[in-house]
């Protein structure tokens, strides 16, 4: 029977930004929650770059045992022990003595012990002593490097053959197949 319109609910105004003495607006402050009042909806902050952090170990800093997680992590001070993370940075202060194992390392500083990753870099300023295996590996000039280098690559699962089709010869005898993904060890030696 009744026709009734509703009209919006009234509008907050938002007062006016003072002008500086130089004619640049200050800056916005936060709008604040009115007790009782709905919560006004906001707009979606931008998505993080990275859903880890990195963490750091400043310069001024001795850590004594084992860091691990699957975070990233820059070292800038001293670690005695091993150190397994998802991502890893040796700043050129930086220094471990024990094994390193992280899908990216990136080498400023020392390390001494075993470098374990996909991808691992040596930088200028880098010294290693120990073994390193990666996928990929590189080396920057000025660099110093003692150990062997171990490149392993990423095997896809062999494709399962049927008991009859598989060779009825020993193992031993078998050659292996050209391109044979192994790891391949690289003895390098310091140039005198």
């Amino acid at each position: 029977m009744f026709n009734k319109t509703k009209s919006p609910a009234p509008q907050p105004q938002q007062p006016q930004q003072p002008r500086a003495a130089s004619g640049s607006a200050i800056p916005p402050l936060p709008d604040l929650p009115v007790p009782g009042a709905a919560p006004a909806a906001r707009a979606p902050s931008p998505a993080p770059t990275s859903t880890r952090g990195l963490s750091t170990l400043s310069s001024d800093l001795q850590f004594d045992g084992n860091v691990s997680g699957g975070g990233d992590l820059q070292i800038d001070g001293a670690i005695k022990g091993d150190v397994r993370v998802g991502r890893l940075i040796v700043g050129e202060t930086g220094a471990v003595e024990g094994n390193v194992s992280a899908d990216y390392v990136e080498v400023r500083g020392r390390i001494v012990g075993a470098v374990s990753g996909k991808q691992v870099k040596l930088i200028a300023t880098a010294y290693v002593d120990g073994d390193i295996t990666a996928e990929q590996l590189s080396i920057d000039i000025g660099a110093y490097f003692q150990g062997r280098v171990l490149q392993g690559r990423r095997e896809a699962p062999p494709a399962a053959r049927p008991a009859a089709a598989q060779p009825s010869t020993p193992a031993a005898s078998v050659a292996p197949p050209h391109g044979d993904d192994r790891p391949q060890v690289i003895d390098m030696k310091p140039v005198a």
